[in-house]
C-alpha cells in the first residue's frame, strides 16, 4: 500500500496531531522568536515578508486551508518521497549503514528544502530556518515512519508564524 509506505497509516494519525501539534507549537514559538528578535537584532531586514505571496494571500484561504495543502505536498515530497529514495539509493548505491543512510538522507532533504529555489526567493535570507525545521521533521519521520507527524508539525509551525507575523506587520 502506497500510503502506508509514505507513513500515513491510519492507525498513526492520532500520534501524528498529537506529537505533530506540540512539535509544531513548539518550532512555530522559536521561529517566531527568531525571525521578530534575533533576525533584526542581527542588522537584517525582516520588512521584505509582508510583500511575500503568503502574506498578499487573504487570511481566510491561508488559515487554515492553502498552509495545510502546502505542508502536504511538501512532506509527501521532501519526507515521503526524497528522504526515503535519498535513504534507499545511498544505502545500496554508497553502501552506508541504515543508520548513516538515514542521516545522509535527513541532511539531504533538509538541504533541499531550504534551498529550493522558490524558499531562497521568496523568504531571503530567512531560508536556513528551513533547515532546522527539515532536519526535526526528517529525524521525526525516520524515527517513527509517521508521516502524519512532521506534516502535522509543519501545518501547526507555519500556522503560529502566519498568524504571529499578520498581526504584527498589520
Amino acid at each position: 500500500n502506497p500510503l502506508s509506505r509514505l507513513g500515513l497509516m491510519h492507525t498513526g494519525l492520532r500520534k501524528g496531531l498529537l506529537w505533530g501539534t506540540a512539535t509544531g507549537l513548539s518550532l512555530g514559538t522559536v521561529n517566531v522568536g527568531v525571525i521578530l528578535l534575533v533576525v533584526p537584532w542581527l542588522g537584517y531586514d525582516i520588512q521584505f515578508l509582508r510583500d511575500t505571496p503568503h502574506a498578499q494571500t487573504p487570511m481566510s484561504l491561508m488559515l487554515p486551508w492553502v498552509i495545510v495543502g502546502i505542508a502536504v505536498f511538501v512532506e509527501l515530497n521532501f519526507r515521503g518521497f526524497q528522504l526515503g529514495r535519498l535513504a534507499a539509493w545511498s544505502q545500496a548505491t554508497l553502501n552506508l549503514s541504515s543508520r548513516h543512510a538515514q542521516i545522509l538522507a535527513v541532511v539531504g532533504s533538509a538541504l533541499t528544502f531550504s534551498f529550493d529555489p522558490f524558499m531562497v526567493a521568496t523568504f531571503h535570507h530567512l531560508h536556513w530556518i528551513a533547515v532546522w525545521d527539515g532536519l526535526i521533521w526528517g529525524t521525526l519521520w525516520v524515527r517513527t515512519r509517521n508521516l502524519w507527524i512532521p506534516l502535522v508539525a509543519h501545518a501547526v509551525e507555519v500556522i503560529v508564524m502566519y498568524t504571529v507575523l499578520k498581526l504584527v506587520f498589520t
